[in-house]
Formats: C-alpha cells, sequence, structure tokens
C-alpha cells in the first residue's frame, strides 16, 4: 500500500510540473508565432530590424543576416504558428494544449489580418487513397508482417523462441524509434484532408502493438519471464504509451489505455495480489487523467474510468473475501483523479460528461458494499457509507462533479428501499388479508440503521448547505442538491421505519418525521429569501416544502391510526393554502393537491376506513362520515382559499375533489345503511340505485349555482357530467338492469310510496327540476336531454303503476296481464299524451310536444297491433273509441290554434 501511494503522488507531481512547463513552452511558442506572422505581413520592416541587429552584434555575416528577409515573400496561406502542424488524431497540436489553442485562435496574428485566408480545398478520392488510407493500412501491414515473420520462423525452425521473440522486441523498438524519429525531423501533413495519416503515431502504434504481444508470449506462451516482471514491463508499456499520446494524438493514448487496462488479465498469478493490481490501476489512472486533462481528451478521461470500475467490480465478484481497504483505496484514487487533476476549479458548473463514468461505478460499489448481506457482516457497511462521504465531499468541492452527487443519492436510496421491502407484508382490506413477498430478508441488516442516519444527517445538511450556496448563481444545482437533502433523509426514515419500527403506531419516528418538517419548512424559507429575486419559490424552494410535505404524511401515518390518518391527511389540504395568504410560492398549491392523492389512495385501499369489522351498524353516524367528510370539507376550503390567492390548476383540482369526496360521502353512508352496515362488492338494489341517481343529479344543481356563483371550469364540466352520469344511470340501472318487472323484486306494500316512487317518480322529478334550473346556463341539449329522461320516468312510474295495481307487490312480465290491464294501459298513455301536448302548448316547449307525439304514436300502434289481437268484446271496442276521440280532439285543437295564430298575424299585418 505505501508504495502504490507513493508511485500515485509522483505520478500527480510529475503531471503538475509538466504541466506548468507546458504551458511556459505555448507562451513561448505564441511569441514566436506572432514575430513570425508580423514577418511574412511587413518583410520591409523586419529587414531593417534585422540588419540593426547585426550592427549592433557586429559578429554575423551580412548575407546571413539578410537571408530569412531576402528569401520570404506574403503569401495567401500563411504557415501555421506552432512548432508541429495540427495533424488530426494523432497529433494534439504538438505542445498547445486545448485550452491555450482556443485562446491563440481568438486573437487574429497581424498576418491574419493583413493577407486573406485561402479557402480550404475539399480532399477528392485519391488524395485520401494515397495519404490516409495508404499510412493506415501500411501501418497495419508492419504490425502484421512481423507477426508473419515470428510464425514463418516457427514453421520452418529457423530460429528459436528466445531470438524470434528478440527479434519481435526489436522490431517494435524500430518502429517505436522510426515514429520518434520521423517526428524530430519536422515531419507535417502537406496535404489538406490526410490529418488522419499522421505517419510518426501510425508507427508508434504499431510498435506498441508489437511490444505488447512480444511481452505476453515471452511470459504466457513461453514462460521466458515471470509474472511479476511481465506485470512491469506491460505496464511500462501501456503508461509509456500514453505518455507517447502528447505527442502522437488521442488514439495512441486509447491503444495504450486499452493495453495497459488488459495487463493484469494477461498475465496470471499463482497468489494473486490485490494491492499489486489497484497500485498498478491507480498509476494508470492518474496518468491517463493527466495527459487527457492536458489535451482535453474527455473521451480518454471517460475510458480510463471505466476501465478503473470494470476492475474493481470484477474483482468484488470474484473474490470470494474482498478486502475493503483496497477497494477504498482505488475508490479514493478515483475520486482524487477526478478531483484534483481532471476537473479544475474556476471552470464553470457546467456539467462534466466524463464524470458519469466514476459516479456510476462508484455508486454500485458503494452499493454492493451497503447491500450485500456477506459484505455487511464483513463490514463493508461502513466503508460503503465512507465512500458515499466522500462522493458528496468531491460534489461539493467541484461544482461541475454533480453526476457524482445524484449517483450517491440514486445508491443510498435503493439500499434502503430493499432494506424496508425486505420479508413478507400482510396488509388487512376491507375484502380480508392481502399478503406480498418482498426481497430475501438479511440476518445482518440491522447494521443498516446507524449508517442509515448518519447518511441521512450528511444528505440533509450537504444538501441544503450546497443549495444556499448555489441558490443565487446556479438554480439548477442549488435544486438538484436541496431535492436530495430532502428526499433521502424521507427515505431513509420510511425504510428504517418500516423495518424496525412498528407500523400500527411509533411515536419515536413521529418525532423524527416532526423534526425533518421543521428543517425541511425553515430551510426552504431560507432559500427563498436567498433567490434572486428572493421569495420567488423556484424549483429548490418547492424541493424542500415537498420534502416538508411528505415528513407530515409520514409523521401522520406514525403517530394515528386508521381514522385519524384519512381525517388530518385530509384537513392538512388547509395549512399550505391558508400559507398562500403570506408567499405565493407554486407549489403551495400543490402540496394541497398531494393531500388529495393520499386521501384517495387510503380510500382506494380501504373504503371502510377503519377495517369492516371496525365500522359497525349505525347508519350516518359511524367512520364513514368524518373518514369522507372531513376531507371534502377540507378539500372545498383549500380550493375556496386557492381562488383568492393563487388560483391556477390547483385550486380546480381542488375543487373537484371537494366535489368527489362530498358525493363519496353520501354515496357511502347510503350503501352502509342500505347494507346492513356491510360495505361489500354485491350489486346494489333498485333502492339503492336510486339514492345514488338523487345523489348524482343534486351535485349537478349544486355544481350549476356554484358555477354561476363563482365561475370555474371544473364546476362547469363537473356539472355536465354529474346530469350525464345521473342519465346513464336511468337508462342502465332503472330501465334495464334493476327493473323490477324484470327482477321480480317487491315493490313494497304501501300503494303509494312504494319502491316505484322511490325509483322514478323522484328522480323524475329531479331531473325536470335540473333541466329548468340549467335552462339558459348551460348547454341547450344538457336541458333537452333531462328533460327527455323526465318524460321518460314518468311514462314507466306510471305504467309500472299500473301493472302494480292490478299484480300486486311483485310485477315480473311473465306472470301474463288481463285484458283489462291491456286496456288501461291503452287509456293512460293516451291521457299521458293529452297531457304532454297541453304542458307544451302552456310552457312553449317543442321538446314536450315532440314527446306527447311520440306517446300517443306508441298507443296507436299498441291499440291497432296488440288491442285489436288479444282485446275482445267491449273492451277493444272502446278501445278503439277511446282513441279516435283523442285523435280527433287533438285535430280540433291544434285547427283552433293555427286558426287563432293566423288572425293574429293577420292583425299584426294590418
Amino acid at each position: 500500500m505505501i508504495e502504490s501511494l507513493i508511485g500515485t503522488i509522483a505520478i500527480v507531481a510529475l503531471i503538475i510540473v509538466v504541466a506548468r512547463q507546458n504551458g511556459r513552452i505555448n507562451l513561448l511558442e505564441r511569441e514566436i508565432g506572432a514575430l513570425r506572422s508580423f514577418v511574412l505581413a511587413n518583410p520591409q520592416a523586419a529587414g531593417e530590424a534585422s540588419k540593426a541587429v547585426v550592427e549592433l552584434g557586429g559578429q554575423a555575416a551580412p548575407d546571413e543576416a539578410a537571408e530569412p528577409v531576402a528569401t520570404v515573400e506574403p503569401t495567401a496561406e500563411a504557415e501555421p504558428t506552432e512548432t508541429v502542424p495540427e495533424v488530426g488524431p494523432w497529433s494534439a497540436a504538438a505542445s498547445v494544449s486545448a485550452e491555450e489553442a482556443k485562446e491563440a485562435a481568438a486573437q487574429p496574428s497581424p498576418a491574419e489580418s493583413a493577407v486573406p485566408a485561402a479557402a480550404p480545398n475539399r480532399p477528392d478520392i485519391e488524395t485520401a487513397l494515397g495519404t490516409r488510407w495508404a499510412v493506415w493500412v501500411g501501418g497495419l501491414a508492419l504490425a502484421l508482417g512481423g507477426l508473419f515473420l515470428i510464425r514463418y520462423s516457427i514453421e520452418a525452425g529457423i530460429f528459436g523462441p528466445g531470438v524470434r521473440l528478440t527479434m519481435a522486441f526489436l522490431l517494435g523498438l524500430v518502429l517505436v524509434g522510426g515514429g520518434e524519429f520521423i517526428r524530430r525531423t519536422g515531419f507535417k501533413v502537406p496535404v489538406e484532408g490526410a490529418a488522419g495519416a499522421y505517419v510518426p503515431g501510425i508507427l508508434t502504434a504499431a510498435g506498441a502493438f508489437t511490444l505488447f504481444g512480444t511481452i505476453y508470449a515471452a511470459h504466457g506462451i513461453y514462460g521466458f519471464i515471470g509474472p511479476a516482471f511481465a506485470f512491469l514491463l506491460l505496464g511500462v508499456i501501456g503508461v509509456g504509451t500514453i505518455a507517447a499520446a502528447l505527442v502522437h494524438g488521442q488514439a495512441l493514448a486509447g491503444l495504450g489505455l486499452l493495453g495497459s487496462m488488459a495487463t493484469p488479465a494477461l498475465v496470471s498469478s499463482q497468489s494473486p495480489n490485490a494491492w499489486a493490481l489497484f497500485g498498478y490501476l491507480a498509476v494508470v489512472l492518474v496518468a491517463n487523467t493527466g495527459i487527457a486533462r492536458l489535451r482535453g481528451w474527455t473521451f480518454l478521461a471517460a475510458a480510463g474510468f471505466v476501465g478503473t470500475g470494470l476492475w474493481t467490480l470484477l474483482y468484488l465478484s470474484e473474490a470470494p473475501l474482498p478486502d475493503f481497504t483496497v477497494l477504498m483505496f482505488i475508490s479514493l484514487v478515483t475520486l482524487g483523479s477526478l478531483a484534483l487533476v481532471w476537473l479544475r476549479s474556476g471552470e464553470g458548473e457546467a456539467l462534466d460528461w466524463p464524470t458519469i463514468a466514476p459516479a456510476f461505478f462508484l455508486a454500485v460499489t458503494a452499493a454492493l458494499l451497503l447491500a450485500v448481506p456477506q459484505y455487511q457482516a464483513m463490514g463493508g457497511v461502513s466503508y460503503g457509507a465512507v465512500l458515499i462521504f466522500a462522493m458528496l465531499l468531491v460534489a461539493f468541492y467541484r461544482p461541475a462533479a454533480l453526476p457524482l452527487l445524484h449517483a450517491a443519492g440514486i445508491a443510498t436510496v435503493l439500499v434502503f428501499a430493499q432494506a424496508a421491502l425486505t420479508g413478507s407484508f400482510v396488509f388487512r382490506v376491507s375484502g380480508g388479508e392481502v399478503s406480498v413477498d418482498g426481497f430475501a430478508a438479511s440476518p445482518f441488516v440491522s447494521v443498516l440503521r446507524p449508517a442509515g442516519i448518519v447518511l441521512a444527517i450528511l444528505f440533509l445538511v450537504d444538501g441544503f448547505w450546497s443549495a444556499g450556496r448555489s441558490i443565487g448563481a446556479s438554480p439548477a444545482r442549488a435544486a438538484a442538491w436541496a431535492g436530495w437533502g430532502a428526499l433521502t433523509p424521507l427515505v431513509v426514515l420510511a425504510s428504517l421505519w418500516v423495518a424496525f419500527g412498528n407500523l400500527d403506531r411509533d411515536l419515536g419516528y413521529a418525532v423524527a418525521a416532526l423534526v425533518l418538517i421543521a428543517i425541511f419548512a425553515v430551510g426552504g424559507e431560507v432559500l427563498a429569501r436567498r433567490e434572486e429575486p428572493a421569495l420567488r419559490g423556484g424549483l429548490a424552494v418547492s424541493f424542500a416544502l415537498l420534502g416538508a410535505g411528505v415528513a407530515a404524511m409520514l409523521a401522520l401515518h406514525m403517530a394515528f391510526g386508521p381514522l385519524w390518518t384519512t381525517m388530518l391527511a385530509g384537513a392538512l389540504a388547509v395549512v399550505p393554502a391558508l400559507a398562500t395568504r403570506w408567499r405565493l410560492y407554486p407549489v403551495l398549491g400543490w402540496l394541497s393537491v398531494g393531500t388529495v392523492l393520499v386521501v384517495l389512495g387510503r380510500i382506494a385501499f380501504d373504503p371502510t376506513i377503519v377495517g369492516a369489522f371496525a365500522l359497525g351498524r349505525t347508519p350516518v353516524f359511524n367512520a364513514l362520515l368524518p373518514g369522507y367528510g372531513v376531507p371534502a370539507l377540507a378539500f372545498g376550503f383549500a380550493a375556496w382559499q386557492l381562488a383568492r390567492t393563487t388560483a391556477g390548476r390547483p385550486r380546480l383540482v381542488m375543487e373537484a375533489a371537494a366535489a368527489l369526496l362530498a358525493l363519496l360521502t353520501l354515496a357511502m353512508l347510503v350503501r352502509h345503511a342500505m347494507n346492513g352496515g356491510v360495505i361489500n362488492t354485491n350489486t346494489p338494489t333498485l333502492a339503492e340505485q336510486a339514492i345514488y341517481t338523487l345523489i348524482a343529479l343534486g351535485a349537478g344543481a349544486i355544481l350549476v349555482a356554484l358555477d354561476m356563483r363563482s365561475p370555474s371550469s371544473v364546476l362547469r364540466i363537473g356539472s355536465l357530467a354529474a346530469g350525464v352520469v345521473s342519465v346513464a344511470f336511468v337508462v342502465a340501472q332503472h330501465f334495464v338492469l334493476l327493473n323490477p318487472l324484470f327482477t321480480d323484486e317487491s315493490t313494497g306494500g304501501i300503494p303509494v310510496f312504494n319502491l316505484l316512487f322511490l325509483a322514478y317518480l323522484l328522480p323524475a322529478i329531479a331531473a325536470g327540476a335540473l333541466a329548468l334550473y340549467a335552462r339558459g346556463k348551460r348547454p341547450r341539449w344538457y336541458s333537452a336531454m333531462l328533460g327527455l329522461v323526465m318524460a321518460a320516468l314518468v311514462f314507466v312510474y306510471a305504467t309500472l303503476s299500473v301493472r302494480r295495481l292490478f299484480q300486486g307487490e311483485h310485477i315480473a312480465w311473465w306472470t301474463g296481464m288481463s285484458q283489462l290491464e291491456t286496456y288501461a294501459y291503452s287509456a293512460l298513455w293516451l291521457a299521458m299524451g293529452v297531457a304532454l301536448l297541453v304542458a307544451g302548448v302552456w310552457q312553449r316547449s317543442q321538446m314536450l310536444r315532440i314527446a306527447s307525439a311520440v306517446l300517443i304514436a306508441v298507443a296507436v300502434a299498441k291499440v291497432f297491433i296488440f288491442d285489436m289481437s288479444e282485446l275482445e268484446g267491449v273492451l277493444r271496442a272502446l278501445s278503439f273509441i277511446g282513441l279516435g276521440a283523442v285523435l280527433i280532439g287533438i285535430g280540433l285543437f291544434y285547427q283552433k290554434l293555427l286558426t287563432r295564430a293566423a288572425r293574429q298575424d293577420r292583425a299584426q299585418a294590418a
């Protein structure tokens, strides 16, 4: 471990020294480039300056001093200012870093301002084949040629293994040396578009490939060298190849990184040493990250972190007893490389994409240490918590390392969610008990309790502290910190309560939830005061207040039973609504909406609120009344308050929720009373359905009245929906499914106030009243629909009452009918048709007149089709006589109406 730390520190120090020297060289190169551009743009002034230098020196020959000026002429294509030209991915602009190159490019040189730039020439196929592909294929051919030469020597038996390996090793050195020699002689790509064909880089890559293969063959095939020496040589070649990328480009660095990461897999040992492995990986990672930093190669940096992370996970999966100190070492080296080498201070707060790679692997490592039972038994929970803390520390220190925060938060939430969902759960619902199996229980899960408390405090303090620091300059970053600062403690608290607490009632955890409420509320207010502009209620403030709302719901579930929890959960909707009198934060209205979701969720889970056995049989005054009624009242008050402050969509949701809960309150009380105190899923009776229909019609009238007083789209749509639902109830349930004519349900022994009165006449009166009240306030089709349903209900009520008069309490159709009963229906329908006609004329309602015509037409059809065949004697004659008299009377009535209308028209015309 000491040697690995010393090597890592040495690498970091070397990179820092090289970076400083590289900066000085770049400064000199920019100055020389500026002077050269000046010479190209002003040859006469440069010549005079050169002569002056010669006169002062007195030693230089005149022809030598004048030679640069005499031979240089301004051209349209100025030479690059760097000592080694830009040659694409195999070069990194020689020795100019990415940041300094951007700065130099942003400052135009005198040559650029004086000489127009030539238009770039597009490369053709001949250029591509002759420059780039030839070089690439040539480099590959050199590498394969070395391998084929070795293969031929083996097959022909010309040389022994030692000689062959020596020759291959020398070939690799020659290729690397040749690439360096060509680079030092001033190689440049003269043809535009052939930047990828950088010959020195191709030769160096081929040489590195040959050296890798030679060392591996010497160890893995022939056994000439031991694992330790082979490991050392492969590591040196890999790191050296990465270092050579400083002058040969990113592709060579990628090759070196690949070889370096593959070295531990190529070299096997009978006694593997985790410290040797991760010490080597630490050196490779730091060197790779430093070179990527110098050149700004994001892909190379991310690849280095991915390789190290994969080796870490491989070690955890393969080692029977992993050494956690080794894991902490490589994890801290990864974080150090990220924070001290790759990321720099003053770079702004833009998200750094390569940081995602180490964030992912470190989070997975921490989650495994926290969650795997074997690691829990070995003390891995402490190491996992320390790793989470280190990730938060780096994210706090480097603003661009925000992925570390997200990864640490996700890992913590998943670990404790799994801990809460272990074992089996039995839920008591209205229909009985439901058992759900979770994850396999860990015998060492109790060690998560202290770690969870520590991590919750860390996220809470670090989250709100960092959010307060950055909310003015970077609201998005502040929102991320505040979000995880609120979410993680809540998840930890809920998980510990489920895993270790009493799910029925646990005051200890409830007190902890109350503490979180206070912290989140105060923290949200502090963040709001630091916003720019202040008290805007941005995303960070919203996350803090949402955390307070969730903590409040947790406290209720921890401290109270089902009835009080449902009541108080609904009543909590009033608190954020009242808070809008002093703070107009957008999140406050949505907090009230959140209480609606909680209450509806509890009702869906158990409609009896307290359980079927504890509900009792007392009508009205039971747990259903406060369980449904209190939330309904609270939602109504919240909607009223929001309408006077923030308004918006939360107000509409609260109005809809209040109306829904009010209807549910009445419906559940009716259901309870009509079924002897039992809330079940049986099909309701006609009497119960009639009450539901009356409730829907009444709700429609109430919503219309509220909308006229305080206009709202929710109230308007809700009133329309209530009318449509009530009509659907009547058509489906009253007329078909629950009609006593088809079910033979008893209509009761009382002549008038019986089931028919409740199921048909009262809904008809209610539908007619709503139709009259909604006229002019709702669309015409709405009132027409309700009027038509009213007429149908009256028709069915009258018809079934006639049948009850002849048949008694049970009126099923299969019992048949007498001739007198048949005649009575004809007379009744004609009388009702005449009555509707009179009412239509009196009210000047075309709809009633049309209904009258339809009803009389039905009576005519019945008389001519049914009565003619079924009736006999006097009843048949009376049926036709009555029909004729009615039709003639209707004709005379319409003639008088038309004559009166014609006289009025002539009088108006005169």
